[in-house]
């Protein structure tokens, strides 16, 4: 058993803010932070900002008392975890960035990268809703739509560090375009910034996915039209991915989640309807909320610390 006063320091990087801790090996949290991630500065000083915040929250676990053991950072976009590279990621601006390395330099500590997604899948696999399950499918439903598939703990990670992006499976080849230049992707119809997109474009008024979510409740039939579409696609999505994958629980986190019953209660049924011999997998909402991502990277970092110690 690790020493109580052992901990990791971790951050969560996003377009626009990081989530940053420090997290026990036992998955407590005993410290947290927020700081802008300002993305419109250029990557070289989003590094810059990454590194002084990671540099910072390890001094702060000094001067508590405590012993950082391990960095773990988790970016979106394209990453190589065994290189530690963060490859590509269109919210942040990375290219070819060896943030791993840089980290594990600056603090002097053992340090891993990974996919904002799978690390948010790891944890919750392991400490959230797919916790016991084995195998566990996590998709993250906001502005767009990604996914984790994590088998006994372990995420899958790819041959080019791009696995999981459900969002960009064909669901149809006569919908919208999607941001990555392909016509009728997932995410193009089903994420939330398309369903408060398509609302907008058939009532002539700005909407939220929220907005549409409860105004389909409230009776609207363009908001019920729109929804109903998002959640036939979405299940179209998920029956490809349990066909790929056979999971045993696929956990919905990301702001679309935040819908509860009015998504999983027809998705579900959705989804139902789309299975013949596979197995229907336990439909569960994201337990770990925004902090999923700090957990996750800390397990991944304390996953890397293990490898290294054998």
């Amino acid at each position: 058993m690790r020493a109580r006063d052992e901990v990791v320091v971790a951050l969560d990087v996003g377009g626009t803010g990081m989530k940053c801790a420090l997290v026990r090996p036992d998955g407590a949290t005993v410290h947290t932070e927020r700081h802008a991630t300002a993305a419109q500065r250029g990557p070289d000083a989003v590094v810059g900002t990454i590194l002084d915040v990671a540099e910072g929250l390890a001094d702060k676990a000094r001067a508590d008392g405590l012993t950082p053991v391990a960095c773990g950072i988790a970016v979106p976009g394209v990453v190589d975890e065994a290189r530690g590279v963060a490859v590509w990621s269109a919210n942040v601006g990375f290219r070819d960035v060896p943030l791993r390395d840089l980290a594990a330099t600056r603090l002097r500590l053992p340090a891993a990268l990974g996919h904002d997604v799978r690390v948010g899948g790891l944890a919750e696999a392991r400490v959230g809703a797919g916790r016991d399950a084995g195998h566990v499918l996590f998709v993250a439903i906001g502005t767009g739509i990604a996914a984790a598939h994590v088998v006994d703990g372990s995420a899958a990670v790819g041959a080019h560090g791009a696995a999981g992006e459900i969002g960009h499976i064909l669901v149809r080849p006569d919908g919208p375009r999607c941001g990555c230049g392909r016509v009728g992707c997932l995410e193009a119809v089903a994420s939330a910034s398309a369903i408060g997109r398509r609302y907008t474009e058939l009532a002539g008024a700005p909407a939220t996915a929220a907005e549409v979510v409860d105004r389909a409740a409230s009776g609207d039939p363009l908001a019920g039209t729109v929804w109903r579409e998002a959640v036939e696609a979405l299940a179209d999505g998920l029956a490809t991915g349990q066909a790929l994958y056979d999971v045993a629980t696929v956990v919905i986190g990301g702001g679309l989640a935040q819908a509860g019953p009015r998504l999983f209660d027809p998705l579900r049924d959705a989804l139902r309807e789309r299975l013949t011999f596979h197995r229907e997998p336990r439909l569960v909402a994201a337990a770990l909320g925004d902090e999923a991502g700090c957990l996750g990277a800390a397990l991944l970092a304390l996953d890397t610390l293990a490898k290294e110690s054998r």
